[in-house]
């Protein structure tokens, strides 16, 4: 049996979900099923969302903010209120690691969760340590941890330029 690995795409630049995104066509493209779950993108970007809906059931994509806007973009009110739904997409991706339901899950922007501190490192820790051995995780954002850099089994950087 095939191990997973943890796989991350951080860094300032743009193009870390497309970077994601591609790496997850590829393992559709090998037969595999492939979650999606994205955080603080807001609902705006709807286009791409549908798009990829199109690809279901291989390839799944959640988004639990209602919200059109970015978080960041958000009254302290609203982000009160967004803060549940993010903390049912982690706990969905909490539920899709010991279920094991897919071949590969990507958590787009997951480490800006933490950077915001919306999640502790170490919780972003105890989800990755949940992941069945054969399944890929890719986590996606812009500032990496140390201790998630040491659990990382490929790192890709994008940087501005």
């Amino acid at each position: 049996m095939e191990n997973g690995k943890i796989i991350v795409i951080y860094g300032m630049g743009k193009g870390k979900t497309a970077g994601a995104l591609g790496k997850g066509f590829n393992y559709l493209g090998g037969g595999k099923t492939v979650s999606i779950i994205q955080f603080l993108k807001g609902s705006r970007e709807k286009a791409t969302f549908d798009v990829l809906k199109k690809l279901e059931p291989d390839m799944k994509v959640f988004r639990f903010e209602k919200h059109l806007v970015r978080f960041s973009e958000l009254s302290d009110a609203e982000k009160e209120e967004e803060l549940k739904n993010i903390k049912n997409g982690i706990n969905f991706a909490h539920k899709v690691l010991s279920t094991n339901s897919c071949d590969v899950l990507i958590l787009d922007e997951i480490l800006g969760l933490v950077d915001r501190g919306i999640m502790t490192a170490g919780e972003l820790e105890d989800l990755l340590k949940c992941k069945p051995e054969n399944m890929d995780v890719i986590v996606t954002g812009r500032v990496l941890t140390e201790n998630i850099r040491t659990m990382a089994d490929e790192i890709y950087r994008i940087d501005e330029e």
